[in-house]
């Protein structure tokens, strides 16, 4: 957790591409519970690690409240996503879920903390062009970045 809220702010922070897309890499601790986990403790680790992104990206409370609303959806996004003879604690990787249903899991679980996230941000519909486009760019970004760290984490555990 600490090298992800490290990572959000010395490098993504910054990184604005186009004008529009920003990465925010700290949903990936999401991605790292494994089947099993009790739902409070997912929720604590996913609330304090948004209230640290907040802290050092100066955004009061809305990564916090981002994340912990993707912190209630995980355990059943992993549930309904989980393979039949999987164990009960199963953590999803390409390995354990199969390269396109981790996709899509990554996808829709990136999706639900980036909509909330850039909703509570603007909390406005008055630049809704500009709001979608940042919404989609940054969602490109951090997906292909999370999907980039699960391939790089599985990699090294199988060498």
């Amino acid at each position: 957790m600490l090298a992800l809220v490290a990572s959000q702010m010395l490098v993504f922070n910054h990184i604005h591409l186009f004008g529009y897309a920003t990465p925010l890499v700290s949903v990936y601790l999401l991605f790292l519970f494994p089947l099993g986990t009790q739902q409070w403790s997912i929720l604590l680790w996913g609330f304090v690690c948004g209230l640290l992104t907040d802290i050092v990206s100066l955004t009061p409370g809305v990564c916090a409240a981002s994340m912990t609303l993707a912190a209630f959806i995980q355990p059943k996004l992993l549930k309904s996503m989980e393979p039949q003879n999987a164990a009960e604690d199963m953590q999803a990787s390409f390995h354990t879920l199969g390269f396109w249903t981790y996709v899509r899991y990554a996808a829709i679980l990136t999706t639900v903390f980036m909509l909330a996230y850039w909703l509570v941000l603007a909390f406005s519909f008055f630049h809704f062009t500009d709001m979608v486009l940042t919404l989609v760019g940054s969602w490109i970004v951090t997906t292909a970045l999370c999907l980039a760290i699960e391939g790089a984490r599985t990699r090294k555990t199988v060498m």
